[in-house]
């Protein structure tokens, strides 16, 4: 496998945003500086064969960088989507390279990944093989995970984390998510074609953002971390997680399956996040959406549901 050393950029992780920044940049400042070695890099022009045919641009990374480094001293894989082209959405290339990856830990069985997912789910233009590269990625991170590999996702993007990656997040031995990492398996748009806007309006935006948002996402447990929206915050995370994520077995998914029951039962005829909140106690819960990220981090540590001995 041919490889391509990139050189560390110069600006500081603690005040790069990571919703701002692209996937090569959160790749560099997230990892130990000059660690990076990227699997088939843009030279090797491994573009999508789909998108000729309906006229549309190329990417020579086709929207992911994948290669190892270190984080901490550690050795890790990465794999970054880019959500400013196509919105990091997958198609037959880009998911091949995060399979890939994830096939190689499990091989390798002690050498951790983390996923920087910046996507809106599955290219259409691609579609069957989109899809088959989500069930591909999905079987891969599992198989990874029964091999030892934790599986860390961090998501911040532009592009949120929908579709098949919210399915492939789930898999995930943990996640950390900032206030602009939006997780749902289907978006507002998509939400409000196929149910009307009785059933989801997606212009009203704090509806969105309160509903599928990080802060959302981490109260309910869906998410282990919340963090600000810097690279330093994500890569702390990281670290962290990495520290704590457990095993992966039928104990872990039998804990799992009850976590996320004792949601529903708790939870399931809330009709919005702030019923959810003020069902957990917060009190002046229309506040939350307005919090500062420290602010809300102590209140999530307080209120959040999190089951360590689950996922």
């Amino acid at each position: 496998m041919s490889t391509t050393p990139l050189q560390p950029l110069t600006a500081p992780a603690t005040v790069t945003s990571w919703y701002e920044a692209s996937a090569r940049t959160r790749t560099r400042l997230l990892l130990d500086p000059g660690s990076f070695v990227e699997f088939i890099g843009p030279e090797k022009r491994e573009v999508s064969p789909h998108l000729k045919v309906f006229d549309l641009p190329e990417q020579f990374d086709d929207g992911i960088v994948v290669g190892c480094g270190s984080l901490g001293g550690a050795k890790v894989l990465i794999a970054a989507q880019e959500g400013r082209f196509m919105g990091g959405a997958f198609g037959e290339v880009h998911g091949a390279k995060l399979t890939g990856l994830l096939r190689a830990a499990r091989d390798i069985g002690s050498m951790p990944v983390l996923i920087l997912f910046d996507t809106g789910g599955v290219r259409l233009q691609e579609a069957n093989a989109g899809e088959l590269a989500i069930a591909e990625i999905t079987r891969a991170v599992i198989e990874a995970r029964c091999a030892g590999v934790k599986v860390v996702g961090l998501i911040g993007g532009r592009s949120g984390c929908y579709g098949g990656g919210g399915l492939i997040a789930a898999c995930c031995s943990s996640l950390a998510v900032s206030e602009q990492g939006r997780i749902a398996v289907s978006g507002p748009e998509v939400i409000e074609t196929n149910r009307g806007t009785e059933e989801f309006d997606s212009r009203d935006r704090a509806l969105v953002w309160r509903t599928m948002g990080g802060k959302h996402r981490r109260l309910l447990g869906a998410a282990d971390a919340f963090v600000d929206d810097t690279v330093q915050a994500f890569r702390d995370a990281a670290l962290a997680l990495l520290g704590e994520a457990g095993g992966f077995g039928l104990e872990i998914l039998t804990k799992e399956q009850a976590r996320l029951e004792a949601r529903l039962r708790d939870f399931g005829t809330c009709a919005d996040a702030l019923d959810i909140w003020s069902a957990m106690g917060i009190s002046h819960a229309d506040a939350v959406s307005s919090l500062p990220a420290d602010e809300f981090i102590t209140l999530a540590d307080a209120y959040g549901r999190i089951s360590h001995d689950a996922r």
